[in-house]
This record gives structure tokens, sequence and C-alpha cells, in this order.
């Protein structure tokens, strides 16, 4: 019972101010950034009592000082370090750690002789706000529904695409659902700067913010987003990724367990905004990678909502039903591949939206089978699959998702039967090691985070690297305790929001130099200067100019290569895989600051 009277209780507090934080927001994204700075930091903050970094790029060296942001007040001198090199440029930089000062407050960092940093707080609970409207973002992407300006703000708008008449699609016809037909397949959110649904993206970013609440349930019970559901027994968090959840189990053919691929047009939507969307939607063939997808998020919310059966009676029981169907279906078709053009050659109307394509599934029942052990505490799940085939690591991704089995059998070590006890010690070693692995050369590297060590992880979609590879991090720290891996966590939580070699902060509405203009229909088409807040942009990605054929590119360097223009799809889009991350990272530190003695209770 005092659960719910805390949530509410916050949430109620939250909501009367809600309405002044989204005009607050407005008016900060729409104003023009502050003056170049070759200062590169956090632009939203730090903790107290955790490491303080400022990048200093050019040939200055002596002393830096912090002042109050009029430059008029000084409160704490040091002097930059030596001179560091990038690896994928000329620049070379020096850094400015001011980890000794610890009084909040706002502050700037100043360099005789160049512009200062942008403001940053020092401050307990420095990233709530960032981390709550990373959570907030999803809800913007709701379809089937108005969002109103009590919830949304400037930002409300119509409900868009209702999908209530979805068709099947020539490659997902069967006996019971010819071609032509139509199901329900309403809620979810949109996957990125389109209006379509995928079900490998939606999983990964599902089972992402899941995991999320499972490490850290005690402060998102009472987290509010000032959503519609704010006021029910149901965290926020989980209210939110309901809306998904719901869309995701339309999508499995009851027939037989299988699920479709997507629900999509058949082309990509222009720039208007959700309600003026209004071409035909599918629903394409079933595929192996889809249903394990499926079978991992639904089996874990399922463990997830059993504490919620009086509220949300039954579901658990469903979500259990939907993800064992769809193990069977999968061993059933263990090499479904979803291929496109092999698709559009075989059946109209040809579809070219995103392919999402995978061809090897080795990964997605790894992770399947791991969730339905750790759910049903049934061997057989965990004996289906060869577990650990190799010694690799491969950073979760859409369309590498072992890890996400690995995190779930680590956070459920104190409950494992013997089957997978005997692997546990080898799983830690495995975690801790890519983490030191990534850790060992950092303060060598010229913006001192684990991001950016190698060009592979300038990628389409970036900023899910840094931030994906923070949640590694924070997973090392909570199989073995050691307070180091949460430093290097905040260190790559530092680059997305600023302590990079753009100087962007790559999350719209946080900081003074933020994307203006994402590759995001609603942010293009609904008429207002600022873009929908919350979103994570895609970041530097070496190969965009290639793959987008946008103009506005102003540098090769592999961590540059980024432009603030709506054309740029390969490194200025948002998607919900990379802001799921983000919303984990900075929601786990803000959970973790006072743990790890980054802020006093």
């Amino acid at each position: 019972m005092f659960l719910y009277t805390a949530k509410q209780t916050s949430i109620f507090l939250k909501n009367i101010l809600y309405g002044l934080w989204l005009t607050l927001i407005v008016l900060s994204a729409a104003a023009q950034p502050s003056s170049e700075t070759p200062v590169r930091l956090n632009q939203v903050g730090f903790y107290p009592n955790a490491p303080k970094i400022a990048v200093v790029e050019g040939t200055s060296e002596g002393p830096f000082y912090l002042t109050t942001p009029d430059q008029q007040d000084t409160v704490f001198t040091g002097n930059l370090s030596a001179e560091k090199k990038s690896l994928f440029s000329q620049k070379t930089t020096r850094i400015a750690d001011f980890s000794a000062w610890q009084t909040p407050g706002t502050y700037v960092v100043c360099v005789p002789g160049i512009a200062p940093s942008h403001p940053f707080d020092i401050r307990p609970q420095a990233f709530h706000e960032v981390a709550q409207a990373s959570m907030k973002a999803f809800y913007f992407h709701r379809l089937s529904t108005p969002l109103p300006e009590k919830y949304a703000g400037p930002w409300a708008r119509p409900a868009g695409h209702p999908d209530t008449e979805v068709l099947i699609h020539p490659s997902a016809a069967t006996d019971h659902r010819p071609a032509g037909s139509k199901i329900r397949a309403p809620r979810g959110w949109y996957d990125a700067g389109d209006y379509n649904k995928y079900i490998v993206n939606s999983g990964i970013t599902t089972g992402t913010l899941l995991s999320l609440y499972e490490d850290f349930p005690a402060y998102f019970d009472t987290l509010g987003l000032n959503i519609p559901e704010s006021e029910n027994e149901i965290p926020d968090l989980l209210d939110e990724v309901l809306w998904n959840l719901r869309w995701m189990l339309t999508m499995q053919d009851p027939e037989d367990g299988g699920v479709y691929h997507k629900l999509t047009n058949a082309n990509f939507d222009g720039m208007v905004m959700p309600a003026a969307a209004k071409s035909p939607r599918y629903v394409v063939q079933k595929g192996t990678a889809a249903t394990l997808n499926l079978a991992a998020v639904a089996a874990q919310a399922s463990r997830i909502f059993q504490t919620y059966e009086q509220v949300l009676p039954g579901l658990a029981d469903s979500c259990l039903q939907a993800a064992s169907k769809a193990w069977e279906w999968a061993q059933a078709h263990p090499a479904m591949e979803y291929n496109q053009e092999q698709m559009n050659e075989q059946y109209d109307p040809d579809v070219s939206t995103g392919a999402y394509g995978d061809q090897h599934f080795e990964d997605e029942f790894i992770w399947a089978a791991a969730e339905l052990y750790v759910t049903t505490q049934k061997d057989t799940y965990y004996q289906a699959v060869d577990m650990f085939p190799d010694d690799a690591m491969p950073l979760p991704s859409w369309s590498q998702v072992r890890l996400l089995g690995y995190y779930t059998l680590g956070r459920f070590s104190n409950t494992l039967t013997p089957a997978a006890q005997k692997d546990l010690p080898a799983l830690k070693k495995r975690i801790s090691s890519m983490a030191d692995q990534w850790i060992r050369q950092v303060d060598d590297h010229a913006y001192q985070t684990v991001m950016g060590q190698s060009e592979r992880d300038f990628i389409w979609g970036s900023s899910s690297v840094a931030a994906n590879q923070g949640i590694a991090l924070l997973q090392a720290y909570r199989l073995t305790s050691d307070k180091k891996y949460v430093r290097y966590a905040l260190y790559n939580l530092d680059y997305l929001l600023g302590r990079n070699a753009t100087g962007y902060s790559f999350v719209t509405g946080y900081g003074d130099k933020t994307p203006m203009h994402p590759h995001h229909r609603p942010s293009v088409a609904d008429g207002i200067e600022a873009p929908v807040p919350g979103w994570v942009a895609g970041g530097p990605n070496a190969n965009a100019p290639r793959q987008d054929g946008c103009t506005s590119y102003t540098s090769k360097a592999a961590d540059e290569v980024y432009t603030d223009d709506d054309c740029s799809y390969a490194s200025n889009e948002v998607a919900i895989n990379w802001n799921a991350p983000f919303a984990y990272l900075a929601g786990a530190l803000e959970a973790l600051q006072f743990q790890v003695g980054y802020a006093e209770q």
C-alpha cells in the first residue's frame, strides 16, 4: 500500500510543475546556442562527489578556472593536463579536472584566451530531469491515441495510425488469415524518425526498459512521467512499456505462435504529422528473429507483471503463454529469415521501409532461452541452446542481443538452478573482463571516455554504442561491487551530454548546444521551433555522407561526422533503441548516486 501511495503523492507534486517545466524546455531549446567553445563537457551537470572533467581542444596550456556563469567569481583553480592526441584527427586536447570542487551551484569552465564552457550544474540528482525526459520521449511516440496538452504540452497532437484495420500482406498470408484480410494491432511506439513499427527493434528497446525496472525497482516505483496512467497503481515506466508490449502481443499469429516481422506502410511517409499519414498498413511475413524477440520480451514481462496481478489480472499468464508459443514456433522454424528484397520479388506490394534483416539467430535463441529459463525455472530452456558458444561478448544492438540474456542470468544469480549456477563464475568473469579491457587506456585518450576508442564505435546510431557500453559497465559493477565501473559509465554519459568531439549534447532540449533539426517527422512537421524533447540523436557516423547523401557534414574525422540537419538520417535521426539504453544509463546512475557516494542523502 505504501508503494502506491508514495508513487501517487510523488506524481501529484511533480505534475503541478510539469506545465512550467515544459515551457522552460521550449524556451531553452528554441534559444540560439551559446557561442562556440573548444571546452567540451557534460552540459547538464555533475554530482557533487563524482569525477568532473572538461576537455579543452587546441593549444591552450597552463591554468583553468571554475567560475560563476558571469565569470565574476572564481571558485576553483587548476592546471590543464599534458597534451593528448585524438585517434581520428589532428586535434589535441588537455584535461581540466575539477573533481575536488563539490559545492552545488551553476558554473562555467574558463581557460584564458578562449570562450568559456557552456554552463552546467553541480548538484545531487543532476540527471533526474534528462533521465525522466528520455523515458517520457516514448510517450510522444505513441500510436493510436491523441496526445493532449495536459501530458504533451506544446507537442500535443491528434491521434495517428489507429492500426485497427491492418492488412495481411501476401507474404504473411495463411489459410486462416488470407492476403488482404484485416487484423487489429493498435498501440505501440513509432520506431524512429518514421511511422512504422518493427518487432526486432521493439524487442531490444522493451527488454532494455524492463531490465532498467528489474535492476532498480525502488527508484522507478515513484518516478513520475506525467502520462495518462500516472494516477494508477503501476509505476509509470512500466505503464509506458505496456503501451508497446500490448502491441507486440498482437503481432503473434494466435493460430501457430509465429510473429510478423513488422507493421508498416509499403513506403515511408513524407515529413507530415502522424494524423496526416493515411497510407494502408500491412503486417509482413513471420520470422525467427521477430518471434524470438517476442518470446524474450514476453517472458521477461511475465515475471515483472506477476507483482501486479490484482491490477492487471491475467497479463503475466498471457505473456508467458505468448512466450512459450513463440519459442515453440522458433524451434520449428529456426532459420526463417526476413529477406525484404526476396519478398518483394515474390509479392506485391513491394515494401521499402526499414528491413531490419538478420541472418543469424543464435543470439536471439540465447536471449529468449535465458528469459524463459529465469521466468519458469525450467532447465529445459537453459539446456536447449549453447548458452556460451564462444568467448565473444558482442555489445547489444537490434541484431545482436546475446548479452541481454547474459545480463538476466547475472541479475538473478542468486536464484539460478544448478544447471546455470555452474556457469555463473565464468559469466561474471566475461563481463568484468570486457569492462576492464575497455577502461584500461581511457585516461590516455583525448576525451577520456570508453566511447570512441575505435573507429568501429562511430557507426549508425553511435549514441547507442556509448549508452550500451555504459550499461555493460554498470552490469560489471552490479556483479563485482567495484565502483570504478560506475565512474567510466558516468564518463560515457558525459560523452553523450557534450564531452565529445562535436561539442553537442545529443539529447534534444538538454544542454546549450543540442540537436534542433533531428530527422524526426513530428519535430519537422509540427511547426514548433524546439524539437520534441528527450530524444537522443544517432550521433557521429563515419560513413554517414555516403549513406544518406546529406551535404552539410563539415568533417571527415570519424568522431566528428555529425550534422544537425534533418536530411541526415545517418547521424541525426532518433530511434527507440537508441533512447532506451540512454534512459537506462541516466536512470541507473540516478538510482545509484547515493549508493556509490556521488551525492549525499
